[in-house]
């Protein structure tokens, strides 16, 4: 047995929902979370990399949207095929193979010579890095208990934010390297090889083995994990994977109320990552250096963000918080839009209320898929829901460039006011209540959470 989880005592069954926190779990959801940190590494990078890769091979507005939207584009296909595929054969297999296939690209990222390898490269790379989505955060909702449920997923929403700090932090270094847009783009392989380490032991969802009558292989896994007195619990222990259940009955709702609020979180945050440092140029910030420090600021306001909302999500509960959190992000952005060139103090303040807000949704975009559908089409759900996200996404940065520089920031900031005031109003309408609850009671058709 590989350790034994708290709060299971000899003698004693406990449903795996109910059990401690262990070493275990804690790995199963650091290494999961590579998937996340990848992303916002590779979206990060390739926003620093353009400072130099612009003039070298001649970029325009539209070819630097292109470049910016690749990656978006590929995560909306790869989250729809690894969805599916993770139901349908098991979460370990792609755990891994989709890790080395973005350590290949990266470093195939490095000797590209033209515009159209680069986007290519990014389309393929967002491939990868989508399929690993449904099937990371399908593992760490199906080990970790229902307590602790709320802090494992808002640890994915921190370490997306930590990636793209570290890669800020890397670009700072490298921006005025010879050479050094290429060592920017191959570097993600170094996070690459960590998390393939981390991942090779961990085994396969008990979940979703039961969900396909593999309830022997199941047991096995739990009682070597937490020990002989745990036990799973009462979800329904073989059931067919079928992808149109997604789009049926209450499930549309969800999915649809799923992908919206991460939309209305996602594109204004995207854009703020992809194009920061000429964001934070155009609001008189500086450029180059300068603009990558007061970026490097704010990516940390957002990641400081994600800590309150892991806690709020099941002191405060789910629903209040994310209504709370997308009225102010809507105020922050409108500030900023409204007001004729707003001051430095405004800017960063702004900036930072919007940022330290987003906790709230960014954690629940990744936790109530997981929470609101059964282990048969969880992963296929995460996989519609994000691909639902980056559809607006893939137009807003595509467009960004080119509408900043007909516009300015003042009316792209509040476009990004109108988008999260549609969050505050979904979530308003359609956000349940999950707080509590075991994942057999919140993925139940029945379910209305209100």
């Amino acid at each position: 047995m590989e350790n034994k989880s708290p709060g299971a005592t000899e003698g004693t069954a406990i449903k795996l929902d109910d059990i401690g926190m262990s070493p275990f779990l804690v790995r199963v959801t650091i290494f999961s979370s590579g998937g996340p940190f990848l992303e916002g590494y590779v979206l990060g990078i390739i926003g620093v990399a353009l400072v130099v890769l612009t003039p070298t091979l001649d970029i325009g507005p539209q070819a630097s949207g292109l470049i910016g939207v690749a990656s978006i584009v590929g995560i909306f296909v790869g989250a729809l095929a690894g969805g599916w595929v993770t139901d349908l054969l098991g979460r370990k297999r792609m755990f891994i193979i989709d890790v080395l296939v973005i350590a290949a690209l990266s470093i195939m990222s490095m000797f590209i010579v033209e515009v159209w390898q680069l986007v290519l490269l990014r389309l393929l790379i967002g491939i990868a890095i989508g399929a690993d989505y449904p099937i990371a955060t399908s593992m760490i909702a199906e080990f970790t208990p229902r307590k602790y449920r709320a802090i494992s997923m808002g640890v994915i929403a921190a370490v997306w934010y930590l990636g793209a700090n570290v890669a800020y932090i890397v670009g700072y270094f490298l921006l005025h390297t010879p050479g050094g847009w290429r060592w920017m783009l191959g570097s993600s392989v170094v996070p690459c090889i960590i998390i393939l380490i981390g991942r090779v032991a961990i085994p396969e969802s008990p979940r979703w083995l039961l969900s396909k009558g593999r309830a022997e292989e199941a047991a096995a896994i739990v009682r070597r994990l937490f020990g002989t007195n745990v036990v799973l619990d009462d979800e329904v222990a073989h059931t067919k994977t079928k992808f149109t259940k997604i789009f049926q009955g209450t499930y549309l709702r969800r999915v649809i109320f799923v992908g919206t609020i991460w939309l209305c979180q996602a594109i204004p945050m995207f854009a703020i990552y992809t194009f920061g440092p000429q964001i934070i140029g155009a609001f008189g910030m500086g450029e180059g250096r300068t603009a990558l420090i007061g970026e490097i600021i704010i990516g940390t306001f957002f990641m400081i963000g994600t800590i309150p909302a892991m806690i709020l999500a099941e002191v405060w509960g789910r629903r209040p918080l994310i209504i709370t959190c997308f009225a102010v992000m809507t105020l922050a952005l409108a500030v900023l839009g409204i007001i004729p060139n707003p001051t430095l103090v405004v800017v960063i303040i702004c900036f930072t209320i919007y940022a330290l807000f987003s906790g709230g949704p960014g954690n629940l975009e990744w936790l109530y898929p997981n929470e609101l559908f059964p282990t048969d089409i969880r992963a296929s759900a995460m996989g519609v829901a994000t691909a639902l996200s980056r559809i607006g996404t893939v137009v807003s940065i595509y467009l960004l460039p080119g509408f900043m520089a007909a516009y300015g920031t003042g009316p792209t900031m509040v476009v990004g006011a109108v988008i999260s005031a549609i969050g505050f109003l979904i979530s308003w309408a359609w956000a349940p209540e999950t707080k509590g609850l075991s994942l057999s009671v919140t993925g139940s058709p029945e379910f209305r959470g209100r």
